[in-house]
């Protein structure tokens, strides 16, 4: 008898919590893609949603244009968005609640890789702000047409996390922002052991690129922009080491990471390389063997055989010498809990 009383209060609980109205909350897994001189919105919502737009990644919905108002099937397109940067608001009818998206990657004519890291989840149920950080491969072939759209971003800062040979073999177009880079040699990141001991040399290799990130990040010197080569190595370890402080968990870290395979342009990231130009130069013989090798056209996925993903040996090593990443942010990039907070309140909403 008891035990049949016990059965019945768990099946009214379990009712009465089905019944129960869901909690508010804003248009969930939003995301913009384009279509020619057009973006396509989607998302999941059990009600009717507006849509606005906005050129701004902080603008307001007083100051974003509606596109379209109780859209109920989860999809718009918005026509004619140009060379601009457009941020979409997506706003639940019913609650109010308001969910900000951008498209991920910056659409280069002649670009590799370009894109925001912002949308992710962070610390305290918040997101990445979109607009602020942008990640990228090399930048030595863009178009008069790619300038003028990275220009539209805004950008306060560029750091080149390249070596010294990269950025003399191509230097970067993009004009007319700051422009930060520190100093070594290829020789320092091509380490024996493959890439496990590749990733393994990162965060100590990566650390000085690093501090002077998030240097400008506290200064509140963004939007900012890095990049490496390929915008995948270098540039991932740094995302996710950004996106960590920020508070992202590691899954979505990786699945950000391994949208480089996806966004790679390989034939963008480097001029053609004349290997009778550059006698004894190592680096410019490198990268021609790639070019001339129809192999390496397509990004070959960042994970070993049996699908680890590289990332995880960068990880493991810092959890093996810093006890994980709060350990590594504090003892080798020099931030303090009070510079995580703060970088949390000025780049997470």
């Amino acid at each position: 008898m008891f035990a049949r009383r016990r059965v019945a209060f768990a099946l009214l609980a379990a009712g009465s919590l089905t019944a129960a109205p869901a909690l508010a909350a804003p248009p969930a897994e939003p995301m913009v893609q384009r279509r020619g001189e057009a973006l396509v919105v989607t998302w999941q919502s059990r009600g009717p949603v507006d849509v606005f737009v906005a050129d701004r990644a902080d603008a307001t919905l007083k100051s974003a244009r509606l596109v379209a108002a109780r859209d109920a099937d989860g999809k718009a397109e918005i026509a004619g968005t140009g060379t601009s940067r457009s941020y979409v608001l997506l706003r639940d009818v019913r609650t109010g609640d308001v969910a900000a998206v951008a498209e991920r990657v910056i659409p280069l004519e002649a670009g590799s890789n370009f894109r925001d890291i912002g949308g992710y989840p962070a610390a305290n149920g918040r997101h990445v702000k979109w607009g602020m950080i942008y990640r990228s491969g090399g930048t030595p072939l863009i178009t008069a047409a790619d300038q003028e759209r990275i220009r539209a971003l805004g950008l306060a800062n560029m750091i080149d996390l390249r070596s010294d040979e990269e950025r003399v073999l191509a230097p970067s177009r993009v004009d007319g922002v700051p422009y930060t880079a520190v100093g070594y040699s290829m020789g320092k990141l091509g380490v024996a052991g493959g890439m496990e001991a590749t990733y393994r040399n990162l965060p100590a290799m990566m650390a000085p690129q690093l501090r002077q990130i998030f240097a400008k990040l506290l200064r509140q010197e963004a939007p900012l922009a890095y990049n490496c080569s390929a915008g995948q190595d270098r540039t991932g370890f740094a995302t996710a080491v950004i996106l960590s402080a920020l508070g992202t968990d590691y899954a979505a870290i990786v699945t950000d990471y391994h949208l480089s395979t996806r966004y790679r342009r390989p034939e963008f990231e480097m001029p053609r390389i004349d290997p009778a130009q550059h006698a004894g130069d190592p680096v410019a013989a490198m990268f021609a063997h790639y070019q001339g090798d129809p192999r390496y056209s397509t990004p070959p996925p960042l994970k070993t055989a049996d699908g680890q993903p590289f990332l995880d040996f960068a990880y493991a090593e810092i959890k093996d010498r810093w006890g994980g990443v709060d350990g590594y942010l504090r003892a080798e990039i020099g931030l303090s809990p009070q510079d995580i907070a703060r970088l949390r309140q000025l780049y997470t909403s």
